[in-house]
């Protein structure tokens, strides 16, 4: 009998208990996660970093729309097997960042809605994007993601050796526009200065080998993925984009054996002149200059890849918010999801500030956007960014086996011609077995 009553009072209770009303948004991101620091905070000026200006604008997001409950996963970098795994279990996120080079892995087999009539909906068309925003997110004639923004590899430059170094001019460095100038570039830098003329990426991660390699195909005119199921990197302009790197790696002109973080604090002490890394090192670096006695205070200045060959382009990738298909989906948690996409359109300014170029055209054009430090300089890579064919497939594990070609052809353990006809062969049987 007691425990009759015992069942039916906690029934009672938990009836009364407040139900919460709001429509619910599960969105699955990468960025870290930093809850301790930025778990309340609403106000974006006080926010910085991906992970802080991420949550705060998602907090944001929250106080606006009252009626709106986000639900986030946060996955560790790059969180494909998780969204993998929530589909195969029929439990799709609403919203997921993605890479640009990503979508077609997943829009191929139907496994994401397209996004035209829901962002015409919310006030935004494919017009309002960068040049390179739009092209990281259509494929077929349509619209698969949001884009957030562009990012692509720039040249990180310590202003003050290449002071030392004869290298600069009106304040501002002097890059080469020739594989020979570049050369010749390097051995000067390296003969006032005593260090190398680079800081490379080079141990434990291949993907800066392959996106190098990628930028001086094409700015040969050349497109090794001419067919996205067929690739060809037994030519001319592959051999060419190899030869610079290797002509610097065997002049000693540049750091070795380096793993990420060794060639990020190497740069930061003043052990080179150039790092070629990220968009997302532009902010941290630029504090890093304003710290008097820092290797950086003599002066930072970043830039787009130097055009080294015929055409203007650095190869490039985005971070998007694309949807996952999902059949059950209501429309009140559609249309919440798209409210959260027009916000993030909207907040675009706030988001650039970690570094990554404006997705939105409108930001881009802005003073108070070209106002922060060293943005001008990185406007044309909204026009200037390229990525890989938006049809091309499995471009994650294909930039692995890229990038350990490379940087076998770079170092000597591989002769280039050897090192490109694996590089073919290894590739298409990746794009043969789709």
């Amino acid at each position: 009998m007691k425990r009759r009553v015992w069942f039916a009072l906690l029934f009672l209770l938990s009836s009364c208990a407040p139900h919460d009303q709001r429509t619910a948004v599960v969105i699955q991101r990468f960025f870290g996660a930093c809850e301790a620091d930025y778990g309340q905070q609403t106000d974006l000026a006080k926010a910085d970093g991906e992970c802080g200006i991420m949550t705060t604008m998602i907090n944001r997001f929250e106080a606006e729309n009252p009626d709106v409950r986000v639900s986030q996963n946060i996955v560790f970098w790059p969180g494909y097997d998780q969204l993998t795994a929530a589909l195969s279990s029929n439990n799709p996120p609403d919203l997921v960042t993605m890479h640009g080079s990503v979508i077609a892995d997943y829009q191929a087999r139907g496994l994401l809605d397209p996004l035209d009539a829901g962002l015409a909906a919310q006030g935004i068309q494919p017009s309002d994007f960068t040049a390179a925003a739009r092209r990281a997110v259509t494929l077929g004639g349509w619209t698969w993601g949001l884009p957030i923004d562009s990012w692509t590899t720039l040249w990180h430059v310590n202003l003050g050796l290449f002071r030392k170094a004869g290298l600069v001019r009106d304040g501002h460095p002097i890059m080469p526009h020739s594989p020979a100038e570049l050369l010749a570039q390097a051995r000067q830098f390296k003969a006032r200065t005593g260090k190398p003329y680079f800081v490379q990426i080079s141990a434990n991660e291949y993907a800066s080998f392959a996106r190098n390699f990628y930028t001086l195909i094409l700015q040969q005119g050349s497109q090794p993925f001419a067919s996205p199921t067929r690739a060809n990197f037994n030519t001319p302009q592959a051999a060419a984009a190899l030869q610079v790197f290797r002509d610097i790696f065997t002049a000693d002109l540049t750091t070795k054996n380096e793993d990420y973080s060794a060639a990020i604090a190497g740069f930061m002490a003043g052990e080179g002149g150039v790092v070629l890394v990220g968009t997302w090192m532009v902010s941290d670096f630029d504090a890093a200059a304003a710290k008097p006695g820092s290797a950086l205070s003599g002066g930072y200045a970043v830039v787009p890849f130097p055009q080294l060959f015929a055409r203007n382009v650095s190869w490039a990738d985005g971070h998007n918010w694309v949807m996952p298909a999902n059949p059950a989906r209501t429309a009140k948690q559609r249309n919440a999801a798209y409210r959260f996409l027009r916000f993030f359109a909207a907040h675009d300014y706030d988001w650039s500030r970690t570094g990554h170029l404006p997705a939105m055209r409108s930001v881009i054009q802005t003073p108070q956007w070209q106002s922060l430090p060293h943005r001008a300089e990185l406007a044309s890579l909204a026009v200037t960014g390229t990525p890989l064919p938006k049809g091309l497939r499995r471009q994650f594990p294909i930039e692995t086996i890229v990038g350990q070609e490379a940087a076998a052809a770079i170092s000597g353990a591989k002769p280039i011609s050897q090192a490109l006809a694996d590089m073919d062969r290894r590739v298409n049987a990746i794009l043969n077995n789709l």
